[in-house]
């Protein structure tokens, strides 16, 4: 089994991938292989709604952010954590603008299998990120993972997010659930034939 972690941060080693890592190490120690993949400082486009993706199975534009999530995807995982600093009450915008690309693109292969957010904060705007991350979950059949409090952590500076005891806790139990959540899951249910109602005729 194996679960890929998304770091929406600009900061390869900052306080976010601190506490991806935490989780990471937790699945690693129930027997879970992870991935983590960084979206880095690029410049990340947001999807255009050209449909190219229903077309060819991939989004149109060719950054490596999305290619990296992408390869990871169809390679096969079994759960999805994403992970945020927060900017002004949200996530990073290039890590949405990503997964905009990532959900409509590659919903299909997402279906079913468990996610998980994770936001990190100087001080506010936590629980107002940590809420639009879980939309992209909720939207595509995917069962959320919870911990013993929201998951978020607390950390303005590298390292400082070691120094949040119940934040890094958050993350460990986090871990240990996404490995108990995917040894429980068996096979998914039949899905209906999708209705569309738009509200304009």
């Amino acid at each position: 089994m194996k679960v890929l972690l998304i770091n929406g941060s600009p900061r390869e080693q900052g306080n976010t991938y601190a506490a991806l890592n935490e989780v990471a190490q937790t699945l690693n120690a129930e027997g879970i292989e992870t991935e983590i993949v960084n979206i880095g400082k690029k410049a990340v486009p947001g999807c255009i709604a050209c449909g190219m993706c229903g077309r060819t199975g991939r989004c149109t534009f060719h950054d490596e952010a999305y290619y990296s999530v992408m390869r990871a995807v169809k390679d096969g995982i079994d759960g999805l954590i994403i992970g945020s600093p927060v900017y002004y009450g949200g996530p990073n915008g290039s890590l949405c603008a990503l997964l905009d690309r990532v959900f409509y693109s590659l919903g299909p292969n997402l279906q079913y299998k468990p996610g998980a957010s994770v936001v990190v904060c100087r001080r506010g705007g936590a629980s107002s990120a940590f809420d639009r991350l879980n939309k992209y979950f909720t939207i595509m059949n995917m069962p959320l993972v919870s911990s013993q409090y929201w998951n978020m952590v607390y950390g303005q500076t590298p390292g400082q997010a070691a120094q949040d005891e119940e934040g890094m806790q958050t993350m460990r139990v986090l871990g240990r659930n996404m490995a108990w959540m995917l040894k429980q899951l068996q096979g998914r249910p039949t899905p209906e034939p999708r209705v569309w109602t738009n509200f304009i005729r």
